[in-house]
């Protein structure tokens, strides 16, 4: 579209400039009325290109938007991946090295005829080949952490249905850690901890699913 719009501009120039050349009775110009001519001609077709150029455009845009859930989630797990250097310094991998894993996956996962199961191989086989790749250079203790986060941002990002957002995420991570004694009503029980007690208050007071968890905790024990 846009080599077209240039040549279309250079075709005006062209005759503006042969226009401006001219002397005399512009009728009697053989060659400036022939230049028009093919001016209008070639302008033609140049329209013609375009229009063709934006139709051919609007689906390339199409068909790219279809395998915006692979990019969606390249993106997820390449941050997630930056995450792990807040659990250890150590763990660093270059945005070269994870669209080089993005590449590997594009070759070598199975065709589809259906660009929606293409779409759900390519999330199946980028996720897991990215997991094998970051698990090798992970301490034991730190493999359960990173399938955690790469989980809830999955979740968090390209859930459909809200099932994990980040006031799930922040009460989670803090529970009733917010909360002081004097803002929590006593606790039913003297074996029930403290800590465990204000975690309880808090899911039930943020969540409506457990609205109902304080009370029928203290109705039985």
């Amino acid at each position: 579209v846009n080599m077209n719009t240039i040549s279309l501009q250079k075709l005006d120039k062209q005759l503006l400039d042969r226009l401006g050349e001219s002397q005399g009775n512009l009728l009697d110009d053989v060659e400036l009325i022939g230049v028009l001519a093919d001016t209008k001609k070639k302008a033609r077709e140049v329209k013609e290109k375009i229009e063709a150029s934006k139709v051919t455009e609007e689906i390339i845009n199409k068909k790219r938007e279809q395998y915006r859930p692979v990019a969606t989630r390249g993106s997820v797990l390449y941050f997630v991946i930056v995450d792990t250097s807040n659990i250890n310094v150590m763990y660093q991998t270059s945005l070269a090295m994870f669209l080089q894993w993005f590449d590997m996956t594009l070759r070598t996962s199975p065709e589809a005829n259906l660009v929606a199961k293409r779409v759900e191989i390519l999330i199946d086989h980028l996720t897991y080949n990215t997991y094998v790749q970051v698990n090798r250079g992970l301490f034991e203790k730190d493999k359960l952490i990173f399938k955690l986060m790469a989980a809830m941002k999955i979740q968090m990002t390209e859930s459909q249905g809200n099932l994990l957002n980040p006031e799930m995420m922040a009460l989670f991570l803090k529970g009733g850690a917010g909360l002081s004694v004097d803002q929590v009503p006593r606790k039913p029980f003297e074996w029930l901890q403290s800590n465990a007690w204000m975690n309880v208050v808090e899911l039930s007071q943020q969540l409506d699913f457990f609205r109902d968890l304080k009370h029928s905790l203290s109705e039985n024990q």
